[in-house]
């Protein structure tokens, strides 16, 4: 996610958000590889996403091939509208 053209001045505000514990291990890795903040990547991804392009670069993606094996991530986009948390109500 390289920068190019002038700075834009944005306002930022926390969110409250729970994600998949081995999608975010992921993407904390992957923030780390790129050196940047996951804040950053994640607001990459959204605007990526929003114009229906592409986030990352053919070598990124092999990357986080390597990452998904590391940390087990078999989740695929398939999956994002059939995911149900953990009842832990028996704990």
């Amino acid at each position: 996610m390289k920068q190019s053209g002038p700075s834009r001045t944005v306002q930022r505000v926390q969110i409250g958000a729970r994600m998949e514990k081995t999608l975010v291990k992921v993407l904390k890795a992957l923030a780390e590889y790129l050196d940047i903040s996951l804040g950053d990547l994640l607001e990459g991804v959204t605007l990526h996403a929003l114009e229906g392009k592409a986030a990352f670069s053919p070598k990124t993606l092999g990357h986080i091939k390597k990452l998904r094996t590391i940390y087990g991530l078999d989740l695929n986009a398939r999956d994002s509208h059939r995911l149900v948390e953990e009842d832990h109500a028996g704990e």
